[in-house]
């Protein structure tokens, strides 16, 4: 079930504060491993719920979905992070999901795949095909990758401008800045994401199974 959370929130029309409750996601690093399972079932078994759908308990008939997609150049970061050549072609892919009953997304997401890698399946090109049923792990799948590891980074600070407007953010509020890198069995790097969460409703769980002796 979702997790409601009350917040004060500016109501701009009247001038006052008013109490609203928005969903609460809750992050787990298991959702990693439940999207990889899930990348080589029925797409009818793919279509039926998707990551947001397991971090907040809601259902497809509770989200709005967004998609853009652009090609870009890759500048220095993401170069270094591709280990590829400065200038060499990405896609970009731009994500919002938010509740029907809320104006502002969970978070801001930008993901990046090399271009030439993507381009090996056309339908990948094409935002018109999101929201993909098995995200980006099938999405993968259907050029023949396969994902062996995703190491996430997480920093926080205070939101710039834009992201506060976009997400909703009363002031004195912090976002939580995740780094998602995805790696295949060859250790090459095959997607990056840069995610913009609001510290205000997202709860981070990890958990660290060890192996028995």
């Amino acid at each position: 079930m979702p997790k409601p959370h009350d917040e004060i929130a500016d109501d701009v029309r009247s001038g006052t504060f008013v109490r609203r409750s928005r969903t609460v996601a809750v992050r787990d690093n298991g959702r990693h491993q439940w999207e990889k399972d899930r990348a080589r079932q029925p797409r009818t078994t793919r279509a039926a719920t998707g990551v947001t759908e397991h971090d907040t308990g809601l259902t497809g008939d509770d989200l709005v979905f967004s998609a853009r997609y652009r090609t870009i150049r890759a500048p220095g970061d993401l170069a270094s992070a591709f280990g590829v050549p400065e200038g060499t072609a990405l896609l970009e892919r731009s994500y919002r999901t938010r509740h029907t009953a809320d104006p502002a997304p969970f978070g801001l997401v930008t993901s990046y795949l090399p271009y030439s890698l993507a381009a090996a399946n056309p339908d990948l090109l094409d935002e018109a095909n999101e929201p993909w049923p098995g995200g980006t792990q099938n999405q993968l799948h259907t050029v023949g990758v396969e994902v062996d590891r995703v190491e996430e980074r997480l920093t926080a600070r205070p939101p710039a401008p834009e992201e506060a407007r976009e997400l909703g953010l009363p002031p004195g509020s912090a976002v939580i800045l995740l780094r998602k890198t995805s790696y295949d069995l060859g250790d090459r790097v095959v997607e990056v994401s840069r995610i913009v969460l609001p510290a205000d409703r997202t709860e981070l769980v990890f958990t660290t199974r060890l192996e028995r002796w």
